[in-house]
This record gives structure tokens, sequence and C-alpha cells, in this order.
């Protein structure tokens, strides 16, 4: 029973990690689902203090993945609709593929900017530039709570 809870465990963390980099996998949200699951299919196996400190980790990835591109393309001068259309060209391009989510901000941005907004060619590919930035950034804040979840897991759990 412990190697297959603890192998759900793995797979379900390996699958987050990935989760974080490719769209429609709930990265850091399946970590924690392990981890849970871990906690009680193991009830010894680590306490619920860890498993908290792991939530709040997680809550932070959401906040990061929700804020990245809207403060990417506010920064670089986008405003109210640059980052609505950041974030409505990241929700189109998440059905498709990595390049097309990264593609899909920018362009919302950039045409939110240009015809709604009505600001010129050049603010409005600023404000792309600054949702690419916003978006890698989120990536990268997404990663780092991933991987601290695990090793915050994996220093806790009492192993085997």
């Amino acid at each position: 029973m412990e190697i297959a809870v603890w192998s759900l465990t793995i797979l379900l963390s390996l699958v987050g990690l990935l989760g974080v980099l490719v769209p429609l996998l709930p990265g850091t949200t399946l970590i924690l689902v392990g981890m849970v699951l871990h906690k009680l299919l193991l009830p010894e196996s680590i306490s619920w203090v860890a498993i908290i400190w792991i939530g709040v980790i997680w809550l932070v990835s959401v906040i990061v993945d929700f804020l990245g591109v809207l403060l990417g393309t506010k920064l670089f001068g986008g405003g109210k609709w640059g980052m609505a259309g950041a974030g409505a060209g990241a929700i189109i391009g998440m059905f498709f593929s990595l390049p097309a989510l990264i593609l899909g901000t920018i362009f919302g941005a950039v045409m939110a900017e240009r015809y709604v907004a009505k600001k010129t060619r050049r603010e409005s590919l600023v404000a792309g530039a600054g949702a690419a930035v916003g978006f890698v950034l989120s990536i990268i804040g997404r990663l780092a709570c991933g991987v601290a979840m695990i090793v915050l897991f994996l220093i806790t759990a009492r192993a085997w």
C-alpha cells in the first residue's frame, strides 16, 4: 500500500511540474492534490502543519499565475484594456499549445491596446511585450512554487 501511495504522490508531483509549463494541466494544483491524498492515505507520513504550508505555497502560485501577466502588461505601459486583452488572449491560446498561449497573450494585449484603448502601434507593442514578460515571470514563479512544495513535502515526510 505504501509503495502505491508514494508512487501516486510522485506521479502527481511530476505531472504537476509539467503542468506548470503545459497549458490545460493544473500544475501546482496536481502537486497539492497528490500531497493531500498522501496525507489521507498514509496519515502518519506527514503532518497537517506541513500540508497547510504546502497549501499556502499553492495559494501563492495561484496569485503569481493570476498577477504575472497583468502586472507585466501594466509595468510596460499597458492599461486595463491591455490587461484584459492579455487575459482573454491567454484563455483562448491555452486551448491550443504553449506557443499559442504566449502568442495569444501578446496578441490580446496588443489588439486591445491598439483598437480599444486607441494607443499608438509602439505603445501597443510595448504592452504586448510586457504581457509576454509577465507570462514568463509567472511560469518561473509557479515553477518555483511547485519545486518548493515538493521540497517541503520531501523534507517533512517520513519516507518508507
